[in-house]
C-alpha cells in the first residue's frame, strides 16, 4: 500500500434479513457492506459527497463494481469490512476486503469505481474535484 492510500474498517454483525433461502448472505448484500465501509472512509477523510451536490451540482455515481466471494457469511457473523482508497484522480476507486472478526479469514474482496458527473445535464467530468483529491492525498 502506498502512502497515498487511505483505509478505514467497520465492524458489522450480519442480520437475519440479509440471508437467502440457503441461510447464507445473499450475494448482492455484500455491496451494502462495501457501501457502509466506503461511506465511513469518506466521512473519516472529511468528505461529504452530498455537499458537492448541494454546492456544485456534482454527483458521484458508481459505474463499476466487482466482488469475489470466497467464504459464505451467515446470520450473526461479525465481520470487518475494510475500504481502501486506490485512486482519486480521474475516478474514485475503492478496494474492499471482508473478513471474519474472530478468525481474520477473508470472506470476500471487491472494488467500486465512481466518476464525477455535473447535473442536470449529466455531463461526465474526467477528474475528481481538487478538494476530494486533496482530502485523500492526491
Amino acid at each position: 500500500m502506498t502512502e497515498k492510500q487511505k483505509s478505514f474498517e467497520v465492524k458489522i454483525r450480519i442480520p437475519f434479513f440479509d440471508l437467502d433461502p440457503m441461510q447464507i448472505v445473499w450475494h448482492a448484500n455484500y455491496l451494502n457492506y462495501f457501501e457502509v465501509a466506503r461511506a465511513a472512509l469518506f466521512e473519516n477523510s472529511g468528505i461529504d459527497l452530498y455537499a458537492f451536490f448541494e454546492k456544485q451540482k456534482l454527483i458521484f455515481p458508481i459505474i463499476k463494481t466487482s466482488t469475489k466471494h470466497i467464504l459464505p457469511l451467515r446470520h450473526r457473523d461479525e465481520i470487518i469490512c475494510k475500504a481502501t482508497l486506490v485512486d482519486a484522480r480521474v475516478k474514485i476507486i475503492v478496494d474492499f476486503e471482508i473478513r471474519h472478526a474472530d478468525s481474520g479469514k477473508v470472506c470476500a474482496r471487491g472494488r467500486t469505481e465512481q466518476v464525477t458527473v455535473r447535473v442536470p445535464d449529466m455531463e461526465m467530468i474526467f477528474s475528481v474535484p481538487q478538494e476530494i483529491r486533496s482530502a485523500f492525498g492526491f
